[in-house]
């Protein structure tokens, strides 16, 4: 595993360290690895995850080149390892990366792990086939990132990216006083189910802005909408709702984007 990192921000160096505590409780908390997402199966459709994966095993990625962005515990690195993919994967946090690789060599799987920030990356240039970019943007400076995420991509390199979401209109709302101090307290023990939201202090998450910054570098851009109600009101374990949720965005087409709290963008990248 690699560990040589430039000089980093100080934006970079408090996630550094609140993930030195997060990792600390996923590992005490234990981690349970499941491959039910790779399966033939009957597929979870209302499932952003699911989805994900279903763009991925369509890709046939056997034997080619695929990068992890952000790879945190490396769940999404050692199931692409498992489907037979060369497997590369980063993180900037020393801490997600140890808990990664004590995980691959359980697991048995062949990835390599670096500990890189995403926006300056020390791989060569066009060596990618597939990069998956899952719950990372919010984190970083989103123009560099994927100018480094490009340049380590092959021509027509297949992106897969899986992000929290929140239209610039929901989110005035979300942080007016009625929601901050009253409706999200009593909501939010309920969604969470009494474990503590995974929030650092300088996440963004998207918005339409950088949906149309990221739609615009894809070819043949896919955006697929997930969660109105899930997450913001209700928990995710609701499974009916779930998929009534779904439904409803689904019913909305492009205009999803108003209302959606995740969202799934793939597409070949733009070189």
């Amino acid at each position: 595993m690699s560990i040589a990192v430039p000089s980093l921000s100080d934006r970079q160096l408090r996630e550094i360290q609140y993930h030195k505590s997060h990792a600390a409780l996923l590992q005490e908390r234990g981690v349970e690895l499941s491959y039910d997402v790779l399966t033939g199966g009957p597929r979870r459709w209302w499932n952003a995850s699911w989805a994900m994966y279903g763009i991925l095993l369509k890709a046939h990625l056997a034997g080619r080149r695929v990068l992890v962005a952000g790879c945190g515990l490396g769940e999404d690195a050692i199931r692409l390892s498992r489907l037979g993919a060369q497997t590369w994967a980063f993180d900037l946090s020393p801490d997600m990366l140890a808990g990664a690789a004590a995980l691959a060599r359980r697991e048995e799987a062949a990835v390599t792990f670096d500990r890189l920030p995403a926006e300056r990356l020390s791989y060569a240039d066009s060596r990618f086939d597939c990069i998956v970019i899952r719950d990372i943007l919010h984190h970083v400076d989103i123009p560099a990132a994927m100018a480094e995420l490009t340049r380590v991509a092959a021509e027509g390199a297949l992106f897969v990216i899986n992000e929290v979401y929140s239209h610039s209109l929901l989110e005035r709302i979300r942080r007016t006083r009625l929601v901050t101090r009253r409706l999200y307290p009593r909501l939010a023990g309920h969604i969470y189910q009494g474990a503590a939201p995974y929030i650092t202090p300088d996440e963004r998450k998207l918005n339409q802005h950088d949906l149309r910054y990221l739609r615009a570098r894809l070819k043949n851009a896919r955006c697929q909408y997930f969660s109105c109600f899930i997450t913001r009101l209700l928990a995710p374990s609701w499974t009916t709702a779930a998929k009534l949720d779904r439904r409803f965005l689904q019913s909305l087409g492009p205009a999803g984007r108003l209302l959606a709290s995740r969202l799934l963008l793939s597409g070949t990248i733009r070189k």
